[in-house]
């Protein structure tokens, strides 16, 4: 793809290089944009992916093709599978991030010092960012989309099973920044499936700011060893609902159940529920796990759940930590909020953990015990999601602590400066 003319299959070194240093230099050209005219690419890549339907299908029934022949399975085909509704739900995603408030230039604080000086603190572009993920083609729309509105370029290395999909979304993108007179290196594709150009943009310091994976906790390990750039991440989603001494049953029911079995196989599922002892003798516990059984979850409990509920496994302290993705949850009894926030803070993900409570006092203080990026108070835990949260689209969800925490929107792709007017003063 442009404007890069290493083959990547006889020169892999060169090929990265100009991937990077042609993202550099569309990166300090997009950053002097202004937010119409990255609004007016927005919307020239929807209307490009409208127009490029039929392309776009035929370029996924190749992957389609040679996923059935690999053996992926059903979900994952379906993962993979570009239909008309998530063709016009790619251009519509483009549309709403086009429609949000502009980022870039946002002051966030400013003031005059006593000098006189005015001070002010804006909202920047990171600069480039590479972006690498997994399985669905619309992550390549959504990151592309997502970057540009946020000042930045971007490198999309997508899955090996959606190149042919990858390549023709990456297609349509560029005919929009072209279309709106930008730089089509704004946003390119890795042309290659060699991981060993994973391995090489990593190490781009000084060309390359910022690393965000999108996948299996494998993916994203493998990209923190070799990375030479910071990355933003989640490893996993061991997300939990704590089920506290006063609540209403049949909401802990319904939130429980959706959590678990909405959709298993997401990162933001339930995969434990901690009862207080008195919800587990009061019934709340047996009510909640025989609505899960009926949707054919797995029970693997402690002692007191399967006191309470017969048809329960015995849970392993393996069991705590894990991310099922799957019809299994772990359900545990605690005497306390507290013992319930220790085993959180202890086993969980730091990703999105729930309450169920008519207690203001005891949510306040859940709120406050939580180290987790996503806290919530009677809702599913379902919600932590950058579409849910109002973004449009998210980049990722991010368990770091630094610079971005939770779902990432656009304003999470931006970083700061401090800027500052004076009339001639000079330091004494």
């Amino acid at each position: 793809m442009p404007p890069t003319t290493a083959d990547p299959a006889t020169d892999l070194t060169d090929y990265c290089d100009q991937l990077a240093d042609a993202a550099l230099t569309a990166s300090r050209a997009l950053a002097a944009s202004s937010g119409a005219q990255r609004n007016a690419a927005l919307r020239a890549i929807a209307a490009s992916i409208r127009a490029g339907k039929d392309a776009l299908q035929q370029a996924n029934a190749l992957d389609l093709e040679a996923g059935r022949v690999a053996g992926l399975s059903p979900a994952m085909l379906d993962r993979l599978e570009l239909t008309d509704a998530r063709i016009e739900s790619m251009a519509l995603s483009v549309e709403q991030i086009a429609d949000q408030p502009d980022p870039v230039g946002k002051v966030i604080e400013g003031r005059v010092l006593d000098n006189g000086i005015r001070l002010q603190k804006w909202r920047v572009p990171i600069g480039v960012v590479l972006i690498i993920y997994e399985s669905r083609p619309n992550v390549t729309c959504d990151a592309a989309a997502l970057c540009l509105k946020s000042g930045n370029a971007t490198v999309l290395r997508g899955g090996k099973e959606a190149l042919h999909s990858n390549r023709a979304i990456a297609e349509c993108v560029q005919q929009g920044l072209e279309s709106a007179g930008l730089d089509p290196a704004t946003v390119q594709l890795v042309n290659t499936t060699d991981r060993a150009a994973v391995g090489a943009l990593l190490k781009m310091e000084g060309r390359i700011d910022l690393c965000i994976p999108r996948g299996g906790e494998s993916l994203i390990r493998a990209v923190v060893e070799q990375a030479h750039i910071p990355v933003i991440k989640h490893y996993t989603g061991n997300c939990h609902i704590y089920i506290d001494a006063g609540c209403d049953a049949q909401m802990a029911v319904d939130l429980c159940v959706n959590a678990k079995t909405q959709r298993t196989g997401v990162c933001n599922a339930a995969e434990t529920l901690l009862f207080h002892a008195e919800a587990a003798s009061s019934g709340v516990l047996a009510k909640v796990c025989d609505a899960l059984a009926e949707q054919g979850v797995e029970v693997r409990g402690d002692a007191q759940t399967q006191a309470v509920f017969a048809h329960a496994k015995t849970a392993t302290d393996d069991d705590w930590a894990t991310e099922y993705l799957d019809k299994i949850v772990a359900v545990r009894v605690v005497d306390s909020l507290d013992q319930a926030a220790t085993h959180i803070n202890h086993y969980g993900s730091r990703h999105t953990d729930a309450i169920v409570t008519d207690d203001l006092a005891a949510a306040d203080r859940f709120v406050q015990a939580i180290d987790s990026a996503n806290v919530f108070v009677n809702c599913s835990t379902r919600f932590s999601d950058g579409g849910q949260y109002g973004l449009g689209a998210e980049i990722g969800i991010s368990t770091d602590k630094l610079h971005a925490r939770g779902p990432m929107g656009a304003e999470d792709l931006t970083t700061t400066k401090w800027v500052a007017y004076g009339s001639g003063q000079a330091r004494q």
